[in-house]
């Protein structure tokens, strides 16, 4: 898994797709739960596969960059919704 075959691809993004509608939900902590997901697991690889630390250490922050970049455009576009809905709403206000 994740040989970067022809699934791979489809199965990353999926779970980025994920990454991000949890991100976009009302309680903050749902976008933490893929990325400490990951951390569990690389980690379960590392000691488990005798993998080298430094693959290890490249593998865990490129991915977390990915996620954690996910976490914060979801929460970005849940902030702007928002907004625009308070921005409706004031509008009807004042009319």
């Amino acid at each position: 898994m994740f040989g970067f075959g022809f699934y791979d691809v489809f199965i990353i993004a999926g779970i980025l797709g994920v990454q991000y509608f949890l991100s976009t939900r009302n309680s903050v902590y749902w976008g933490g739960v893929i990325p400490l997901v990951f951390v569990v697991w690389r980690t379960w690889i590392f000691f488990n596969e005798n993998e080298k630390f430094l693959s290890y250490a490249l593998i865990l922050l490129l991915g977390l960059a990915f996620l954690i970049g996910g976490w914060y455009e979801g929460r970005k576009a849940l902030h702007k919704k928002r907004k625009q809905e308070l921005d409706k709403m004031k509008s009807h206000d004042m009319k």
